[in-house]
């Protein structure tokens, strides 16, 4: 017997080694998968089929593990582990990237022209309507951002007009608009670069 079947049969191998490739594997095809659906729901189909092909070709390896391994229990759970870190991963690569576009309804009852000039400051793009609200009259702003921003014209909310009632959607698609200055959304190296460049949200 060689040395190399000596190790692959070796009960460190069995109960430690292996489970652990299958938890790598695992969570690593499930994290392709969630970022999968978040770049279909995007409508960044160009990616999808690359990661498609990643996601199906790491699952055929560690499936073929598990086959393989059918009497070591912890095989099993490092599978579902696997499972359960990689859409955790997955999510929170998401978040990282900030993918898409959303739009920021913003109703207030108060005086909103510090508001108003501190996103025109910041190069947001917003329309300003007149409304009649439950209480008297109010302003209602609209304001479509790249989801990254969204943090930005939060703050600029609670620090401007804190007591103003706002609602945040996805967007799944926009044409033109005004966007914050130096800031661009739709490169697939920009979504990358931005995981290893963004600031946590509070």
């Amino acid at each position: 017997m060689t040395l190399d079947n000596t190790f692959l049969d070796s009960e460190l191998f069995k109960w430690v080694i292996m489970p652990l490739l299958i938890f790598i594997a695992r969570m690593c095809d499930v994290t392709l998968g969630t970022l999968r659906n978040v770049f279909i729901s995007k409508g960044l189909r160009h990616v999808v089929p690359v990661l498609g092909f990643f996601e199906v070709l790491i699952w055929l390896i560690s499936i073929r593990q598990i086959m393989q391994h059918l009497d070591n229990v912890m095989c099993y759970v490092s599978f579902a582990g696997g499972f359960s870190m990689g859409t955790y991963v997955g999510l929170k690569i998401e978040g990282r990237l900030a993918l898409g576009v959303q739009v920021i309804r913003i109703i207030t009852n108060q005086d909103s022209q510090q508001l108003i000039l501190a996103l025109q400051k910041e190069n947001i793009g917003i329309t300003v309507i007149d409304g009649q609200g439950a209480k008297g009259p109010v302003k209602i702003i609209f304001t479509l951002a790249n989801r990254k921003d969204i943090v930005i014209i939060r703050e600029l909310i609670n620090m401007h007009n804190p007591t103003a009632f706002y609602s945040i959607e996805d967007v799944r698609a926009a044409s033109q608009g005004v966007f914050r200055k130096g800031e661009t959304d739709g490169k697939t190296m920009d979504y990358v670069r931005r995981i290893f460049n963004y600031s946590a949200q509070k």
